[in-house]
């Protein structure tokens, strides 16, 4: 089934859309909320947490054909939830990391203009990333593996066959060239 179908299951509040969505899309949903959570038991209930909060969303908002996207987007913020709550006194290092690295080319959350301009800052990071040759597009690649799919410095090398220290450099390099872009752009970083 596609995905404008399963969407039009949800919008007729058809409980099978659930069922359909599972099918279509549960083991990467589930996958996604592995490499977060780094629990399977967890990860099974992010990825139903998932279908729930697909269930009390769609309605009133539909995302179209980009169903995996949006609910990409919902179990990714779960997983993420569900990791703070885990480690309310202790931070999880693996999140504090990833954090500190794009805190060098990201401008701060706390800066009221930035809230103001949030939409902007997101045309221009996609600007920056559709800019990217296809050469430097397998970085793209790499640069969402460690910053969407919080993977690993070593997963990402198993991944694409690259030394753990390719990897770090072209990171390094990655951030650079986007936090230039994003200076160029008028962000304070």
């Amino acid at each position: 089934m596609d995905d404008k179908s399963i969407v039009e299951l949800y919008l007729l509040r058809d409980e099978t859309a659930i069922k359909f969505t599972s099918e279509k899309f549960g083991s990467r949903l589930r996958n996604l909320a592995y490499g977060i959570v780094k629990d399977s038991q967890t990860a099974e209930e992010c990825e139903n947490d998932t279908y729930m909060e697909a269930w009390n969303t769609i309605p009133p908002k539909s995302p179209g054909e980009y169903l995996y996207a949006f609910l990409a987007r919902i179990t990714r913020h779960i997983s993420l939830n569900r990791c703070r709550d885990r480690s309310r006194l202790k931070r999880s290092a693996h999140i504090c990391e990833l954090s500190a690295e794009m805190e060098q080319c990201i401008p701060s959350p706390d800066d009221t203009e930035c809230r103001i301009n949030d939409i902007a800052l997101s045309e221009a990071i996609n600007g920056f990333l559709c800019g990217l040759d296809e050469e430097k597009r397998n970085i793209l690649n790499i640069f969402i593996r460690r910053y969407w799919y919080l993977d690993s410095i070593s997963d990402i090398s198993k991944r694409f066959a690259l030394s753990e220290s390719k990897v770090k450099i072209t990171l390094y390099r990655c951030r650079n060239r986007l936090r230039e872009h994003l200076e160029k752009e008028g962000y304070n970083v």
